[in-house]
């Protein structure tokens, strides 16, 4: 007789009973350092985003339109390439 493959062992029951399996801080516990990186990682990346959006390049041609806006998008292009190097900031 073939088994079914979506039974249960009985040697899976006996090396992990279903009190420990189901519980919430036996959970944690196996976890804590997964957890605790991601929260570091979680926090540390909001502190990331808070000032790349704060401190973050300012478009100072956001209010013009048409010609004006590509006189100033231009200008600005000029002025990050001085005397043919390119200057990042």
């Amino acid at each position: 007789m073939i088994a079914s493959p979506h039974r249960k062992s009985s040697s899976f029951r006996k090396q992990f009973p279903r009190d420990e399996l189901g519980s919430w801080s036996t959970l944690l516990q196996r976890h804590r350092f997964l957890l605790t990186a991601l929260a570091l990682l979680a926090f540390l990346c909001t502190i990331y985003l808070y000032f790349a959006v704060t401190l973050g390049a300012t478009e100072t041609c956001s209010g013009l339109t048409g010609t004006k806006k590509a006189l100033c998008r231009l200008e600005l292009a000029k002025d990050s390439v001085g005397n043919g190097k390119l200057k990042f900031f």
